[in-house]
């Protein structure tokens, strides 16, 4: 205890003036841009691509030429995916919701005319791309779906 006392006895303590930090919120894109990353890593499979560790692409041989072909989808097998699948798969679904986001920035009147246009434009291409390609991927993933 003695320690303690005697050093202050003889040193003073000088005299802080602090103030306590106020942290900032974040900004209302990088929000959005964290959320949607967070998104698009969950819609791909990243949890499984981790857990399960399977390849980034697959391959199979040809049956004709015997020559061995890249394989993107795991055709057959709902439940497993190659890494590639899961990240193009995932990057449509966030096309399509950048594309309902665009279509709700036209909905803004204090928008230039042009800009609007612009964004339905876009919104509606994105949408459209989205839903084709999401589609086409469901049918490579199971060739006997919807026909």
């Amino acid at each position: 205890m003695l320690l303690l006392t005697v050093p202050f006895k003889v040193l003073r303590v000088p005299r802080f003036r602090l103030k306590v930090p106020t942290p900032q919120l974040p900004s209302p894109m990088l929000v959005f841009g964290l959320v949607l990353l967070t998104y698009f890593l969950v819609i791909s499979g990243f949890v499984y691509d981790v857990i399960v560790e399977p390849p980034g692409i697959g391959s199979r041989q040809d049956p004709l030429t015997g020559a061995v072909r890249p394989v993107v989808f795991l055709p057959g097998r709902v439940n497993g995916q190659y890494i590639i699948e899961g990240l193009s798969s995932g990057f449509m679904f966030v096309l399509g919701g950048l594309g309902i986001v665009m279509l709700d920035f036209a909905t803004d009147k204090t928008r230039a005319r042009s800009v609007r246009l612009s964004c339905v434009a876009a919104g509606v291409s994105f949408v459209a791309i989205a839903y084709v390609v999401s589609i086409l991927f469901i049918h490579i993933k199971i060739p006997q779906y919807l026909r």
